[in-house]
């Protein structure tokens, strides 16, 4: 281990440099103009992945963002790892709110600001760095495949393709992902589960163009208004979803699994403090960790309609728009909780409107084994590299590929997430703190060689 972390040291300011190099990138996959920038970072990584020493590496096309593939058989006799990670990133909007270029990496506390810091180049970076640090110190203990995508920021839509078309290529024996985030450096945690998604858009429009609202108010129905109307009654008073039937496949924990989740270390004053917030929100009956981790969740991401630009117009708006999520827990399907909602959504709508509602994209509720091999090497790597053992977790976020690895590879994944809740993933100002980089690319070698000895 001592080598290990002697190379590391040895070789930190150019590990920094090449995750800033590649954060100032602006792969934002969401957005067409960035298009260019995306292949760019595709290329970059490529580059980088031959460099620390892989084999057959790839920038393979899809229908949208390429998928780099590469890999390292030592020895096919030897369990194989796939590593998945991604490299597009969230829009950087509101670039107001950032305190420095969204897009150029800046140090401060000891913390990465940027874009993608944390989700995902950073973390993803970290496999790259301990791949070489592997190869160049203690050698592999077991064959590593790399397959990091451009689109998941977006629904990964062309990746379930790319995997039916590649099974041979992609074929291991377990998935791990650092795209998730531990409870802190003093109390290393693995998650356990992650949420599916269901993402939607709304449309409620009622005259044929913009009206002025004081020749018109009040004779003609305001669409922002009763979409507004229509989003609030999606809760009832107890803050429960109120759409018929999106509870019915809902698997309720034991009082004995809800105690041991909420052992996890919670200080809700300092949760509060961190958020700006004077209280807490959401569904009655369930503690913050429980509603952040095992119960479904509908948001709205996103609103808007008629004038909002700087100043005052006074129209009243031809339509109003949402963008709304809803987070899925184990058991529920995508693809029925969105018709549910749309079925719902467009009951809710008075004759004097109409209603569109638009899917986007979606994914499935997954939960990883805690008695698998590769879970157990995952806890002695944290155990051996933190000084104490991880505490299990259910995610709140999502990462729909987790189901798919396991429908189409048969697959179980592994989700060793180095950064925090606090790191302001897909808001301004993302960071990610350098001891947590590093911590990552010292505790990923040390899983590899776990995962070789257990599965002897």
């Amino acid at each position: 281990m001592s080598h290990i972390k002697d190379y590391i040291e040895a070789n930190k300011q150019r590990f920094l440099d090449e995750l800033f190099e590649l954060l100032r990138f602006p792969s934002v996959s969401a957005d067409s103009k960035y298009k260019s920038d995306v292949l760019k970072t595709a290329d970059y990584i490529a580059e980088k992945l031959k460099v620390a020493g892989a084999d057959n590496v790839e920038v393979c096309p899809t229908a949208g963002n390429p998928i780099v593939y590469g890999e390292k058989i030592i020895d096919p006799t030897k369990p194989t790892v796939l590593v998945y990670g991604h490299y597009d990133v969230q829009p950087p909007e509101p670039l107001e709110l950032w305190h420095t270029p969204p897009f150029e990496p800046t140090v401060r506390d000891g913390k990465i600001f940027a874009r993608g810091a944390c989700d995902d180049k950073g973390q993803m970076y970290m496999h790259i760095k301990a791949f070489e640090v592997m190869q160049q110190t203690s050698g592999l203990p077991c064959n590593i495949k790399f397959m990091i995508e451009g689109e998941e920021e977006v629904g990964s839509e062309n990746l379930d393709v790319f995997v039916k078309a590649n099974r041979e290529k992609l074929a291991a024996d377990v998935i791990l992902i650092s795209d998730t985030a531990m409870i802190s450096l003093e109390t290393p945690s693995l998650e356990t589960g992650l949420r599916g998604l269901s993402y939607l858009e709304v449309e409620v429009v009622g005259p044929n163009r913009d009206l002025h609202s004081g020749v018109y108010g009040g004779a003609v129905a305001n669409p922002a208004t009763i979409l507004a109307k229509m989003i609030a009654s999606l809760h009832d008073e107890n803050n429960h979803i109120t759409i018929p039937g999106f509870y019915d496949d809902v698997i309720e924990l034991s009082a004995e699994e809800r105690e041991a989740l909420n052992q996890a270390p919670f200080n809700e004053d300092e949760y509060k403090k961190d958020l700006g917030v004077e209280e807490l929100w959401g569904e009655k009956g369930y503690t913050s960790i429980e509603r952040t981790g095992i119960r479904p969740t509908l948001e709205v991401n996103g609103i808007w309609g008629g004038y909002i630009g700087e100043g005052a117009k006074t129209v009243l708006p031809s339509k109003a728009s949402a963008k709304i999520s809803m987070r899925l827990v184990p058991n529920q399907q995508s693809a029925v909780i969105t018709s549910l909602f749309q079925k719902h959504f467009e009951s809710l709508a008075p004759k004097y409107v109409k209603v569109k509602v638009t899917p986007h994209h979606g994914g499935e509720p997954a939960v990883t084994p805690t008695d698998s091999t590769a879970y157990k090497a995952a806890e002695k790597a944290i155990e051996e590299a933190f000084g104490k053992a991880p505490i299990p977790c259910r995610g709140g976020g999502s990462i729909p590929i987790v189901a798919l690895f396991e429908k189409e590879l048969g697959l179980k994944t592994v989700l060793m997430g180095f950064g925090l809740d606090s790191d302001n993933l897909h808001s301004p100002n993302e960071k990610y703190d350098i001891a947590n980089y590093f911590k990552g690319i010292e505790t990923i070698p040390l899983f590899h060689k776990y995962y070789a000895e257990l599965s002897k």
